[in-house]
């Protein structure tokens, strides 16, 4: 009995790990078409290059017209078809508009990677409700608006792929960071819930949920609260190597998921044992996050309500 178990539990891995090689390889990413918010810097601009390098085209979403003028000299330089778009994601209509240029443009969209996103850290008493609505519709409801836009171009030629970038803090709840884990809960949610729906038209969701990535967006955080040493954790936190992983490896993790149709991807490998331990000992979590925020900052005075970014705040 036993040796029969440890067989079929044997064939199941090597026809799960064949499913897997077969579908890489059947969805190439040459001349598919990848709209990617947030595609200015960072990550985003990551997965450009790395869907770039394989042959494929880009439409990049950012708000600042001069970083996506840089991130699209740098890819054509290496050879890469790119339509940048700049676009404010709190917009419907931009998000309307941008969707119909990319088509005009390309022809079509095969993949949808939501990757835009905020942080702004400090506690919870400096937080504000504009802050919450923020996070909320760049991180839940821009998304939903992009996805319910390609779908039915995605459902007419009989396939794609949608990527939600979500965060660790989209599964476990950080202290001095509360707009961010609550938008990336609600991300999270959003993306499980329709990836069983849209399977059956062939449209495979990936969430993705990283640890820290290092890519110097620290700089482009806001701060409230006491802003020096608020920035001086999440800095540091941001530069661990053993809890962080670079934007690079991470892109190409990413595709490689994105490529396969797989459900979910946590990554590093510290994410995936912070998850679990949460999952099964949710009270210890609990306890430990109570201890995390005895060691940060403390509330300040009305001066802490007044958000800063952390290219500000460096030494």
């Amino acid at each position: 009995m036993t040796l029969r178990l440890v067989l079929a539990v044997g064939f199941l891995l090597a026809a799960w790990l064949l499913v897997r090689l077969l579908r890489t390889r059947r969805y190439m990413l040459k001349d598919k078409v990848a709209l990617i918010t947030g595609g200015s810097r960072g990550l985003g601009f990551a997965i450009a290059r790395e869907i770039c390098a394989r042959g494929g085209k880009v439409a990049l979403l950012a708000r600042n017209p001069d970083e996506l003028n840089r991130a699209k000299m740098q890819l054509m330089k290496e050879g890469g078809e790119v339509l940048t778009l700049p676009c404010d994601l709190l917009d419907a209509a931009q998000i309307h508009s941008a969707i119909e240029q990319s088509i005009h443009c390309f022809g079509k969209i095969d993949i949808l990677i939501n990757n835009a996103g905020i942080i702004e850290v400090g506690p919870f008493d400096h937080m504000q409700v504009e802050d919450f609505d923020r996070a909320m519709r760049l991180h839940l409801w821009a998304p939903f608006v992009l996805t319910l836009q390609v779908v039915p171009q995605m459902r007419k030629q009989g396939a794609g792929r949608i990527v939600n970038i979500s965060s660790i803090g989209g599964k476990i709840a950080v202290p001095h960071m509360a707009p961010y884990s609550a938008s990336k809960f609600a991300l999270t949610g959003f993306s499980d819930a329709i990836r069983a729906e849209l399977s059956r038209d062939k449209i495979y969701v990936t969430t993705v949920t990283p640890g820290m990535m290092r890519t110097g967006s620290q700089v482009h955080v806001k701060f409230k609260g006491d802003h020096s040493a608020e920035f001086k954790w999440f800095d540091l936190s941001s530069k661990l190597p053993f809890a962080s992983i670079s934007a690079k490896r991470a892109a190409r993790k990413i595709l490689a998921a994105c490529r396969r149709g797989q459900p979910a991807l946590v990554m590093p490998l510290t994410a995936y044992f912070i998850i679990a331990a949460n999952a099964v000992f949710p009270n210890l979590t609990g306890y430990v996050m109570k201890l995390v925020n005895a060691f940060l900052p403390s509330r300040v005075s009305a001066s802490g309500d007044e958000a800063r970014r952390g290219s500000e705040l460096r030494d």
